[in-house]
């Protein structure tokens, strides 16, 4: 099983969260439905990169880079 950033995920890759590893934005992901053990799915990038569409929990999110880059997830 392989563990990486999701900013590492290629779209349409299923993966699982496995922790978000920054504590000032962990209550906003939770919030949203970023959990560990969650699947997630990244759906789109924008043009320049910033932000990715992702799908978790049945809702469609938008994350920004530097917020995608502190979720680690295993395939």
């Amino acid at each position: 099983m392989g563990i990486m950033k999701l900013t590492n995920v290629k779209i349409g890759v299923e993966v699982t969260i496995k922790e978000i590893c920054n504590d000032e934005i962990f209550l906003k992901l939770m919030e949203m439905g970023i959990i560990p053990g969650e699947k997630i799915v990244i759906e789109k990038i924008a043009p320049l990169g910033d932000p990715i569409s992702v799908k978790v929990a049945g809702y469609h999110l938008s994350l920004r880079i530097n917020e995608a880059d502190k979720v680690i997830v295993e395939l």
